[in-house]
């Protein structure tokens, strides 16, 4: 599998060079494997074949710990959908102030394994299982400038405050 080297570690491997590609549990793995070697604890594996598609469409492989920052696909008006193919994600919508909206543990082969969200929607999720893998789908093209919006009131990715922002958002939505 050939890979984007994207600062020191890969944000995604390379997309598939076909015009028809079997959706094969070898790719999985692989993105498992090296979502367990990133520093970000995950990594995106497309199945279009760059940024300027007009449908993208990929697996997302996270395991626990990884830090999504909360956003929401503003400027470019993109709805999403997010599908639990193995293992378990929490899935957050936030109000423009950061008050937690609702949260839906979703997980694969259950009643409720995945969510479909329309643009403006505030949002994050995270892994609830290690090797968690989602299907995401979403309107192209790429850009990173625009697509997404990052809540201001969230931290950055790769900082200490992200880490405990996790932890917080993890501790009040997984209360017994």
């Amino acid at each position: 599998m050939k890979i984007f080297i994207l600062h020191e570690f890969p944000l995604a491997t390379a997309p598939p060079d076909t015009d028809v590609t079997l959706i094969e549990s070898t790719r999985i793995e692989e993105a498992i494997s090296l979502s367990k070697e990133s520093p970000r604890k995950r990594i995106i594996s497309p199945f279009h074949k760059s940024a300027d598609n007009t449908l993208h469409r990929m697996f997302n492989v996270v395991q626990p710990g990884s830090y999504i920052r909360p956003h929401s696909h503003m400027a470019e008006q993109k709805s999403e959908s997010v599908v639990v193919l193995r293992g378990a994600i929490c899935f957050v919508t936030f109000d423009e102030n950061g008050k937690v909206l609702a949260h839906h543990n979703l997980y694969a082969n259950s009643d409720v394994f995945g969510v479909d969200l329309e643009p403006n929607v505030i949002h994050t999720f995270f892994a609830l299982e290690e090797d968690t893998v989602v299907f995401e789908v979403k309107p192209g093209p790429y850009i990173k400038q625009s697509d997404k919006g990052f809540a201001s009131w969230s931290p950055e990715e790769h900082t200490p405050e992200a880490a405990k922002f996790l932890q917080n958002l993890v501790s009040l939505t997984q209360k017994q």
